[in-house]
């Protein structure tokens, strides 16, 4: 690498995005790059250039591994969307001046749908004004939706916590045994695709009758069935969790969580999901009178780093060093890429793609790993979901809590 390079974050944070930024730090350190900086708040502040020098917490190993196990976006973050090219020269030159400001050749970015289009944004910009940066997406994103890769960095870690919580709350929703059984409603994050929801099929096993019902985006929801499908289960049952997601919406494209309210709308154009698992419940206790509860795991289930899959941080680092790999080689573009090559034993390795199929495109679970009746998942997802969520990193304790890595 000849020159200096730097990394940003975007978006939802996930419990392994750290460690796609380490991966990043340490391939491009061993490759050559002068200086690996890092954008405080992703590209919002680096057109302010607010940056840092990686080297000042990363350059020993015991800085990469504390990274490895500290939460969110240690850069910090943005929800920032570029305007279109055209028209809008003045911002992207201002970008480009900070760049060579500091001698930075390569720009790497982590982040899921938005963020790989900032990437497609400056690496078109740069092709058609001949800049000489390099620009290359690290795939992050918990809601598994990014096209063309296998699975996402970050996806692994939150169906494991999901699928640990949801056997968590059954084990305490069975403990009564009343005759009318509680109603639990967990809503999990998932706008248009369900693989998070889908998750809570890993809680079933030989030491969890697993949840009684999920639902996912993918089909569109049925009120009138969701009702019956619970009386049925309150009369079978002592207790009754169901997983939805937050997306789930009816038939004339409502979402559940908005009919009766407004919701809010983000930069992207995107409403902000919440309140799905609370109006449900809310519609079962005033029709059947029976006692519910509402649980909405929300940020939990993108930010507990303490029970983080060891398979999602080693293939989130690894995404983060492909992509410098991919940038020494002369590659622009294109996003990193996960790429299975077997299930049992379990194998992954790292591809490379063209950002321009990726960005703004969402992939969702497959139909044909959907129950008929729309309310369960089928083995396929088990087999495809189970790999990722396996082993564990043991945090550094330290006053009985988790110790992180800190930006001065």
């Amino acid at each position: 690498m000849k020159g200096n390079a730097i990394v940003g974050q975007s978006g939802g944070p996930t419990a392994v995005i750290n460690s796609s930024i380490g991966g990043v730090y340490a391939e491009a350190k061993k490759l050559g790059a002068g200086k690996v900086y890092g954008m405080i708040h992703g590209i919002e502040g680096f057109m302010d250039d607010k940056i840092l020098d990686l080297d000042d917490y990363l350059a020993d190993e015991m800085g990469l591994e504390l990274l490895k196990r500290t939460p969110s976006a240690f850069l910090g973050s943005c929800r920032y969307k570029l305007p279109a090219l055209e028209g809008n020269e003045d911002v992207y030159e201002k970008i480009f001046a900070v760049m060579e400001k500091h001698d930075i050749n390569y720009f790497f970015y982590a982040g899921g749908n938005d963020s790989m289009d900032t990437v497609k944004q400056l690496s078109d910009y740069a092709a058609a004004h001949n800049k000489k940066q390099l620009f290359i997406g690290v795939p992050k994103t918990i809601d598994n939706d990014l096209p063309i890769t296998d699975h996402c960095p970050g996806y692994g870690s939150a169906a494991k916590y999901i699928a640990t919580s949801l056997k968590e709350i059954i084990r305490d929703n069975e403990s009564f045994g009343a005759k009318k059984p509680t109603i639990c409603i967990v809503e999990i994050m998932g706008r248009n695709a369900g693989w998070l929801t889908a998750a809570a099929a890993l809680a079933k096993g030989d030491d969890c009758t697993g949840v009684n019902a999920i639902y996912l985006p993918e089909r569109v929801f049925d009120m009138d069935a969701f009702m019956e499908k619970v009386k049925t289960l309150a009369k079978e049952k002592s207790s009754v969790v169901i997983a939805v997601s937050e997306g789930i919406h009816v038939a004339d494209g409502r979402y559940v969580c908005e009919i009766g309210r407004e919701v809010a709308v983000d930069v992207f154009g995107h409403k902000q999901m919440s309140g799905t698992a609370v109006m449900l419940a809310e519609k079962i206790a005033a029709e059947t009178g029976l006692k519910t509860r509402a649980i909405e795991f929300s940020t939990l289930q993108r930010a507990a780093t303490h029970i983080a899959s060891l398979t999602d941080i080693n293939e989130a680092f690894a995404s983060g060093a492909a992509a410098a790999k991919a940038a020494d080689d002369g590659k622009t573009g294109m996003m990193v890429t996960l790429d299975r090559t077997s299930d049992s034993p379990y194998q992954c390795t790292t591809g490379i793609y063209d950002i321009h199929q990726i960005a703004n495109v969402e992939r969702k679970v497959p139909d044909e790993w959907i129950t008929e009746d729309g309310t369960d998942i089928k083995d396929e997802y088990i087999r495809y979901a189970s790999p990722l969520i396996q082993g564990e990193l043991t945090p550094f304790w330290v006053n009985g809590t988790p110790r992180h890595l800190v930006r001065k």
